[in-house]
């Protein structure tokens, strides 16, 4: 059973009420269709559910919605709450625009709130720092010896790991084992450019000052991994509804990524494919798009790329979980029982 986000490797949290699928606290579902997704508590993602894993959890989750009394709906969309809290968001056959409205706005808007809060905490501490007397500069002084340790930690450890296909570089970036790993500091310089493969498009970024490629299936997972970093605050409804009509504009979410690494090679040498100087709507596209792509090729036959992201979500959640226990925790685990 699937128990770990794809994308920010958190657990998804059980539900007691989907017996068939019993992962997560909110479920989202198209029974015309046949999909089911398990929304992250977290990240606020949607999760794709292998196919094996979908029909009789749809059938329970559609039962579940008709007898539910408290929920909410649209035409196209609606979402009910059971008594045992487990949330239930039914698709039917909204525009796209509504579609992303529900799909996107929490997760966008949640960040933007969160960061919202972040910079009027930071301010706030700023605003105190100064008037501190400076009779509390020993104080803080010593309160440094933690701080700079800390912020440097932050900085410099590994923000993203994305498993990839390619060959090690000598750089670093890429383990022997193939698993990319790129720091805060790297995540600003990440260019998307046109690529002569069937993506049409291809992944640049410096890590200690040393360019990186990633072409075809690579590019995709590491601009997956990376483009949400840099749409950190997240989009209102209105910059949610404009990355929509970018898409449209495009006629299809492939066709829009290759447009934008087209579109964005024309900017200034310095700026040129730079996902972080593109208008905000650009880059939520630009995140949905590298999302939905996945999605369509998994629905289309490529089954095994999605199970795989959920293997690897979960295999990087396991090497987390063991890097911050004690040394010889394993040993003990190996001899006095299994691990989840």
């Amino acid at each position: 059973m699937y128990k770990t986000c794809i994308f920010c490797k958190k657990p998804l949290d059980s539900n007691d009420v989907v017996e068939e699928f019993p992962v997560g606290r909110r479920l989202a579902f198209d029974a015309a269709k046949g999909r089911l997704w398990v929304v992250c508590r977290k990240c606020h993602r949607w999760n794709l559910t292998p196919l094996e894993e979908r029909w009789e959890a749809i059938e329970t989750c559609e039962r579940i919605f008709r007898d539910t009394r408290t929920r909410a709906s649209t035409e196209n969309i609606g979402i009910a709450r059971h008594r045992e809290g487990l949330d239930l968001v039914r698709i039917g056959k909204p525009p796209r625009r509504e579609f992303a409205a529900w799909r996107y706005g929490d997760q966008f808007g949640t960040r933007m709130r969160w960061a919202s809060v972040g910079a009027v905490a930071g301010l706030a501490a700023g605003g105190v720092a100064w008037a501190l007397p400076l009779s509390w500069l020993f104080i803080g002084g010593a309160t440094n010896v933690v701080g700079w340790p800390l912020m440097a930690w932050v900085y410099l450890r590994p923000r993203v790991k994305v498993r990839v296909g390619g060959k090690a570089f000598d750089d670093g970036a890429v383990t022997p084992e193939n698993v990319a790993k790129f720091r805060l500091q790297d995540l600003a310089s990440i260019r998307v450019l046109p690529d002569d493969g069937d993506l049409g498009f291809g992944v640049e970024i410096r890590r200690s000052g040393r360019k990186t490629w990633f072409a075809g299936e690579d590019a995709r997972r590491v601009a997956s991994a990376v483009v949400p970093h840099l749409n950190g605050w997240g989009g209102s409804r209105s910059a949610v509804q404009r990355a929509v009509a970018e898409i449209e504009s495009s006629g299809h979410p492939s066709h829009f990524l290759a447009d934008v690494a087209n579109t964005a090679q024309r900017r200034r040498p310095s700026r040129a494919g730079r996902v972080r100087y593109m208008p905000k709507p650009t880059r939520l596209a630009l995140e949905m798009s590298l999302h939905e792509e996945q999605e369509r090729r998994a629905l289309e036959g490529e089954l095994r790329i999605l199970k795989q992201a959920w293997k690897e979500a979960e295999e990087i959640a396991a090497i987390a979980d063991r890097l911050l226990l004690p040394a010889r925790t394993g040993e003990f685990f190996d001899r006095h029982g299994n691990r989840d």
